[in-house]
Formats: C-alpha cells, sequence, structure tokens
C-alpha cells in the first residue's frame, strides 16, 4: 500500500518503509527508525526541524 502524508508522526507509526521526495525527485529512503534518527539529505532535516517546532 502507498499512503502520501506530511504528518511525519503518522508516516513514522504507519509505515515499514519511508520515500522523501522534493520535487518529484526521491531525496532519501529507508527504514522510519533509521530515517527519523540518522537523515541523509539536508532537505529532509530541514523538513523534521520545521515539523518538530
Amino acid at each position: 500500500m502507498l499512503v502520501v502524508t506530511h504528518e511525519m508522526a503518522f508516516a513514522r507509526d504507519v509505515s515499514n518503509k519511508i520515500v522523501f521526495l522534493h520535487k518529484g525527485v526521491i531525496e532519501e529512503t529507508g527504514k522510519p527508525a533509521e530515517l527519523f534518527k540518522h537523515p541523509k539529505s539536508e532537505r529532509f532535516r530541514q523538513f523534521l526541524a520545521h515539523e518538530r517546532h
């Protein structure tokens, strides 16, 4: 199943794989626990920082 959301808590809780897109380009992909703990792309880090505020 594919779910598209901007709700990071929901994505973390229900998914087994996350694909982070920016302007239609895959920036990062992986297991939620790994991505949220150690994001590799700067855009994903910025997105997470914005979501936490």
